[in-house]
């Protein structure tokens, strides 16, 4: 029974995982009417677990009709062996229905027990899993070295090899040697899989590279309690990810001790304060399941606000202005521009101005 609940749980998680992908992107599943398809496919990814689940319930079956044959043949039994007793004259009526009220308790919290068995596997499947995300441990651990409370924002990339741990045959660096001083910025350019983006995850500490060091401020960066050098960095990706709250808490992820007045300001330098002011409810304005309610334009700008309120010594742009139209992204680039004065600037894009 166990088996076979592990196996079932497995092949309903594809068929729910398929079943959220299709619903998070309906709308793309709308605009190319493969509403039908979609439909079919989460049917054939429900024939194997309705096959297993057949099989599954067919043996709970058995083993429900088992436990009941023994309950009711316990009785039998104890009146049959009882009336024997007493034919024989071994033993009196009292001590027969009191030995037989005893049977019956006991088979019955067998019986139960036994039937019982499928919620009793399904509550052990349960458990397990949660053990198993509590016992995972990260070889990147966050709460060891020395603590960060000041960067001047100097990093350095020196013979540095990686490749993620899913394709660990694919090497993204090999001998990778970069510079950036303190205060500078930088432009990362080149085609799409190219590693861009992999210097600003080996620099926030997403991964550890294989060989080599990225130094900060001198200091291997896996030397350092993580959360305290995330906290001196500033990021903005290139699919922005907004939580579904109000605009201005999203803003407020940045840094949550800043005043309403902060985050206007900053809104304000990443252009995003008017499109805000002309919305119904302003700031308050709730942005949706991963901000579906706002444009990617608009979602880029909000997180450029919650970049620059964290006030980093040190700010990452993915591709940050990519969504915005021609006028926006001049105004921002100029917001950034300023933005990048005196602070250490790592800027990934497929082409870049002078």
């Amino acid at each position: 029974m166990s088996g076979f609940g592990v196996d079932l749980s497995k092949a309903y998680l594809r068929a729910n995982m398929f079943a959220g992908e299709a619903v998070s992107n309906i709308r793309t599943v709308a605009a190319f009417c493969a509403e039908e398809k979609v439909t079919d496919l989460y049917a054939r990814e429900l024939v194997e677990p309705a096959k297993r689940s057949f099989t599954r319930g067919q043996i709970a079956g058995i083993f429900y009709g088992v436990s009941q044959f023994f309950i009711f043949s316990s009785y039998a039994l104890a009146l049959w062996y009882g009336s024997v007793l007493m034919g024989k004259g071994l033993t009196g009526f009292k001590a027969v229905i009191k030995s037989f009220m005893v049977l019956i308790v006991t088979a019955l919290a067998m019986g139960e027990t036994l039937a019982m068995a499928p919620d009793l596997i399904k509550g052990n499947q349960m458990v397990a899993s949660v053990f198993e995300v509590l016992d995972r441990r990260t070889k990147i651990l966050t709460d060891t070295g020395e603590e960060v409370t000041r960067l001047e924002g100097t990093i350095e990339f020196k013979d540095v090899e990686f490749c993620y741990p899913a394709r660990p045959d694919a090497h993204i660096f090999k001998d990778f040697n970069m510079r950036v001083l303190a205060g500078k910025s930088i432009a990362i350019v080149g085609q799409s899989g190219s590693g861009k983006s992999s210097v600003l995850a080996l620099i926030l500490r997403f991964y550890d590279p294989i060989s080599g060091k990225v130094i900060i401020d001198g200091k291997d960066i896996r030397k350092l309690k993580l959360k305290s050098l995330r906290k001196h960095i500033g990021l903005v990706q290139q699919e922005p990810a907004l939580f579904a709250t109000s605009i201005y808490e999203n803003i407020l992820y940045g840094n949550k001790g800043a005043l309403e007045a902060e985050v206007i300001q900053e809104a304000k330098l990443a252009n995003a304060h008017n499109f805000i002011s002309a919305l119904p409810d302003g700031y308050s304005t709730q942005v949706g399941e991963r901000g579906v309610q706002l444009s990617g334009g608009q979602k880029q700008r909000v997180a450029i606000a919650r970049a620059v309120l964290k006030n980093p010594e040190i700010l990452l742009l993915d591709e940050a202005t990519s969504a915005l139209d021609v006028e926006s992204e001049r105004i921002v680039q100029r917001a950034l521009d300023r933005l990048m004065q005196n602070r250490t600037a790592v800027i990934v894009a497929h082409n870049y101005p002078p």
